[in-house]
């Protein structure tokens, strides 16, 4: 059986769920999820047990937040006053607001709170301080020297720095 090492282009398909049960993203049926080994593709702890297997595996994995999205960084929480917002920007708690930066990049923040004067914005990734829960079944292992591929900005699985 081929194993999975760093610098192999892998194809997985995933569930991925809470603690609780709650499935929060799995990889669709018709298209599974390819990335390369090594790149920062994927959340450190799925790459690790990706590494751990062998082609036509299937195995059941916790990621604690140190290996996922870490733990949720307070500082990333601001209370703005409403007046500061458009006016028929409709706020809801527990809903997302979308901000275009500088750099043309949106952040999602997250709604914690909405009273008559001030909003709570939160910039935590949803998933940071949750312990992750991922079957895995590693479909192809690409020992061939990586070819790029498309950005993997899709799903919760997206890699890059925690907000």
């Amino acid at each position: 059986m081929i194993r999975a090492a760093h610098n192999n282009t892998v194809t997985v398909k995933y569930t991925g769920k809470l603690a609780d049960g709650t499935i929060f993203d799995a990889s669709p049926e018709d298209r599974p999820l390819t990335f390369i080994i090594g790149r920062g593709e994927v959340i450190k702890g799925f790459e690790a047990a990706v590494l751990e297997m062998s082609k036509g595996e299937t195995k059941t994995v916790v990621i604690e937040p140190d290996q996922a999205y870490g733990e949720p960084n307070p500082t990333l929480v601001e209370e703005i006053n409403r007046a500061d917002l458009p006016e028929n920007l409709e706020l809801i708690e527990g809903g997302q607001l979308e901000v275009t930066q500088g750099d043309g990049s949106i952040l999602r923040l997250m709604i914690d709170k909405v009273t008559e004067e001030t909003v709570s914005l939160d910039a935590n990734h949803p998933l940071a301080g949750k312990a992750l829960t991922f079957v895995i079944e590693l479909l192809e292992v690409d020992t061939a020297p990586p070819k790029e591929l498309p950005p993997l900005f899709t799903g919760a699985l997206a890699a890059g720095p925690t907000l």
